[in-house]
């Protein structure tokens, strides 16, 4: 069976939960994360606590957009704020500006005293980014997203870890980020190609990036989803659809 683009981003994302066990898998940044959490629970991460959105957990994996039919537990905030608080949680974002050290920013665009556009606020990525490995999910991969620095640090990068790493952002991690573009992670606290969806080049990528990215010698393409994984985006999490509204080719 062919993958479409947003199902091999699907997978992609998915793969940045592998070997994180029992621990709160939580993906934010639109139905792509939501979908990748499920797919990696049901298949190769069937520890992972997942919850219906708000403070249900999951005994069983429902669709997009139904009501689980198993509840195992209830979470309430102070209890999530535990596990945020202790490491025990990855969460999957998404940034309106992205640099290349992973500062990302979902609060402003232009200077913070006067910004040509309004957004989100920081809300929970300063904690999310210091305290949990934390991954990023970009469905438009440009310029505009991928800048040299970003206008309000929201979600705190590599270089401004630093020395902290070991105290207060003992738990700092920034996994992956997955674009509709490609797969990158970071070496020596820059981001890094890891690989590019099929009929993606590096070129593609390059010119759509704002900065320097580390480019191995050897780029692979982005693995196909199994037909397992296919039947399971398809029939069982997302019958609907809404996975190729989220994703441009």
């Amino acid at each position: 069976m062919n993958a479409s683009r947003a199902e091999v981003c699907v997978v992609a994302c998915a793969e940045a939960f592998r070997g994180d066990g029992e621990i709160l898998a939580a993906g934010v940044g639109g139905a792509v994360t939501v979908l990748a959490a499920r797919l990696a629970r049901l298949t190769f991460e069937p520890d992972l606590i997942t919850t219906d959105g708000t403070c249900l957990l999951t005994g069983d994996v429902p669709p997009l957009g139904a009501e689980p039919e198993v509840i195992e537990g209830w979470l309430p905030f102070r209890d999530h704020l535990w596990l945020v608080l202790h490491g025990r949680r990855h969460v999957m974002l998404g940034a309106s500006q992205i640099d290349r050290h992973g500062n990302t920013n979902i609060s402003c665009i232009g200077d913070w005293a006067r910004p040509t556009s309004q957004l989100l606020g920081v809300r929970g990525a300063p904690g999310n980014t210091a305290c949990d490995p934390a991954s990023y999910w970009i469905p438009r991969h440009s310029t505009r997203v991928f800048v040299p620095k970003v206008d309000m640090v929201s979600g705190v990068g590599h270089d401004r870890a630093g020395s902290l790493r070991h105290r207060e952002l003992r738990h700092h991690e920034l996994r992956r980020v997955v674009t509709n573009l490609c797969v990158l992670d970071f070496d020596g606290g820059l981001m890094r190609l890891v690989s590019v969806h099929p009929g993606v080049s590096v070129a593609d990528v390059a010119g759509n990036t704002g900065f320097p990215l580390i480019v191995p010698d050897e780029v692979p393409e982005t693995r196909l989803p199994t037909t397992e994984e296919l039947h399971i985006i398809r029939d069982v999490l997302d019958p609907g659809g809404l996975r190729e509204r989220e994703v441009r080719a």
